[in-house]
């Protein structure tokens, strides 16, 4: 039977994404104790989106009566930009309720607390360093490889945050500049390119195009080519399904060749995927270690270990604990 949480013990992590907000009690070795969710509106008002999280804490906060209804410390992976050191979230393209919205400093004023905020991939990213993947490593390279991908980077064991606060946006490098065009505004990110949504997107185009009229990736979908998405083809790839096969492969050639500027530009101690895809393409590590010193120019890159994040879905919470735990 778990512990009942209290304040010396645990911290309290919330991660906001785009459809809900996650709370969790985290304790001194990273372990998730007690987490629980709401929805999250991110077209509402600011107040509602203050709201839902809030009401993820509070819900949190009745597993715990010890607690009395406050809070020490909060940690918060919040969308981005904002600016870590003020605590204000700046103008996220996915959360348009907030614009210079003072997060941290409401959620301090209602309990009372410390409260922390900052990107999910760098909360990540120290929680991997902390009691993950990392651990033991002082310069850490972390991506979340996802629906986006998002990184995160720390130095000395701390989060490189850059001048502003706007450092490590390692999914808009780009590795393509005749490729297509990334929300972003840039052409040929690595997001655009080796992301969930980028595989899925090009796998409908090659079947609407015939390549794949074979392929088992449509009766995956149930003839539905607008179902077809990365998981589609990571399931049609275990199948044997050529098509998959070969934009799986294409997928680790971009990775591989991003992953080498990462190596000549910061030369980690480890590298660390999380997310799902990178889940899904965990079978391919070692090939795309493999790939690397036709990548960069460092020859000491298969020094660097590639290997999978400690934390999945719930990378949020213990990122965002991470924040005020470190």
């Amino acid at each position: 039977m778990l512990d009942a949480p209290n304040s010396e013990t645990w911290v309290i992590g919330v991660d906001v994404g785009g459809t809900k907000v996650a709370a969790g009690f985290v304790d001194r070795q990273g372990e998730i104790l007690f987490h629980t969710r709401t929805a999250m509106n991110p077209a509402g008002s600011a107040a509602e989106g203050l709201a839902a999280v809030t009401s993820a804490i509070d819900a949190l906060l009745k597993m715990a009566p010890e607690s009395r209804g406050t809070a020490e410390r909060i940690g918060i992976c919040a969308p981005g930009p904002l600016d870590p050191r003020t605590g204000v979230v700046l103008n996220p393209p996915n959360m348009p309720c907030w614009r210079d919205f003072p997060l941290a400093a409401e959620i301090s004023g209602r309990y009372g607390g410390s409260v922390k905020i900052d990107n999910d991939a760098n909360a990540a990213g120290l929680a991997e360093g902390l009691w993950g993947a990392g651990r033991g490593y002082q310069n850490v390279f972390y991506a979340c490889i996802g629906t986006g991908i998002g990184t995160g980077i720390l130095l000395d064991g701390r989060i490189y945050h850059g001048r502003t606060g706007a450092a490590a946006e390692g999914g808009h490098v780009s590795i393509d500049y005749n490729g297509p065009r990334c929300n972003c505004g840039k052409n040929g990110c690595i997001e655009v390119l080796a992301s969930g949504t980028a595989i899925g997107k090009k796998a409908r185009a090659r079947l609407a195009g015939g390549m794949g009229r074979k392929s088992a990736m449509l009766d995956l979908a149930g003839g539905d080519l607008n179902l077809v998405s990365s998981e589609v083809v990571a399931q049609a790839y275990a199948a044997g399904d050529p098509l998959a096969k070969e934009i799986l492969f294409e997928t680790v050639d971009l990775l591989s060749l991003w992953l080498g500027n990462i190596v000549d530009l910061l030369e980690p101690d480890v590298m660390i995927m999380g997310g799902g895809v990178a889940a899904m393409l965990s079978p391919f590590f070692d090939e795309i270690r493999n790939r690397l010193p036709a990548c960069c120019v460092n020859s000491r890159c298969l020094e660097i270990p590639l290997v999978t994040a400690r934390y999945g879905v719930n990378a949020g919470i213990a990122g965002g604990a991470a924040l005020c735990a470190h």
